[in-house]
């Protein structure tokens, strides 16, 4: 039987965060220009669970995805794309926050760009922030650091339109588990992009602290692992080269007397220690390459086993299996 077609599907993560999601459904009612089906991925927050009455009160049809455990926002919206791609059917898709620094308001130049232009994927790159000093300041770094490892230039997050052939692509792709960002830039879409602002959040304080961004940031680097490889290769190579040179010319002073004593077993362990650091930051990076390019997609089977049940606004309890 075929799935049931929808003009807009929004797929939305939530942890511990059900305040913020229910002034999102209402203003998603307000401000997509069709009425939305609201898939919301609750990432097994225990002390206020998301309840299928706030999409409902909303006057919003939808689901609820219950994880069966916190696996992160990354890997929640991988689990939301995921089960469109097996479930439904849409003429877009957009992914979004549901705190309200992705503002619904934005969400029709989205649309109106997937459908005017050839593209298969519409993000929304930032035109003003609204986050603290330290945190731009982080942000500026970070982007730094991903264009020098990667020779790539990242200005969005997960905030994206995408058509069906899209959610499709990237439910196939592993590196979705690890960031979505990420994952999009290395599927080969066709990307647009629209400039937009980031909004203030609803209600509460984010659940992201600095480990957290961080590690979100050193996950968008592991899908371009081959990138990076290659770059720490060629580092590495030519760290080693000096050190090798510089070890070659100690042996040369030494031999000839110009070595104080001592000297020369210091500078020879030194070079020897850069040595060895250059062979196992190469084989480290190697190894994340592997992991990253050798793993399969998540089958329909392990996407089952992710999801403890599911709730429609038109219906009780339905089981994921």
């Amino acid at each position: 039987m075929n799935a049931q077609r929808y003009p807009l599907v929004i797929v939305t993560p939530v942890y511990e965060d059900t305040a913020s999601a229910t002034i999102l459904f209402r203003n998603l009612k307000e401000h997509c220009p069709v009425e939305p089906y609201v898939i919301a991925v609750e990432d097994g927050s225990v002390r206020n669970p998301l309840a299928i009455s706030a999409i409902a009160d909303a006057g919003l049809s939808g689901e609820i995805i219950y994880l069966a455990r916190n696996m992160g926002h990354q890997r929640a919206i991988a689990t939301g794309l995921s089960y469109v791609a097996a479930n439904l059917d849409a003429d877009a898709v957009v992914v979004l926050d549901c705190d309200g620094e992705d503002m619904p308001e934005a969400i029709p130049p989205l649309l109106e760009e997937l459908q005017t232009k050839d593209v298969d994927a519409v993000v929304a790159q930032r035109r003003k922030r609204s986050e603290t000093l330290g945190f731009r300041t982080f942000y500026v770094i970070y982007r730094h650091l991903f264009g020098f490892l990667t020779g790539r230039t990242i200005r969005f997050g997960n905030f994206t339109a995408l058509n069906m052939f899209a959610v499709k692509r990237l439910a196939a792709m592993q590196e979705l588990w690890v960031h979505f960002a990420a994952s999009l830039m290395v599927s080969r879409l066709r990307i647009g992009a629209v400039a937009t602002d980031r909004g203030k959040r609803y209600a509460g304080k984010s659940k992201m602290n600095f480990v957290s961004l961080a590690l979100h940031g050193l996950r968008s680097m592991m899908v371009f692992a081959e990138d990076v490889l290659v770059r720490v290769g060629l580092f590495c190579a030519l760290l080693a080269s000096v050190s090798l040179g510089l070890l070659g010319l100690s042996v040369v002073l030494k031999l000839v007397g110009f070595a104080t004593p001592g000297w020369f077993s210091v500078a020879a362990g030194l070079l020897i220690l850069i040595l060895m650091q250059a062979g196992v930051l190469t084989f480290v990076t190697l190894m994340i390459s592997g992991l990253i390019k050798s793993a399969p997609p998540i089958t329909r089977a392990q996407l089952e086993m992710l999801i403890r049940h599911v709730e429609r606004t038109d219906t009780a309890v339905r089981a994921s299996g």
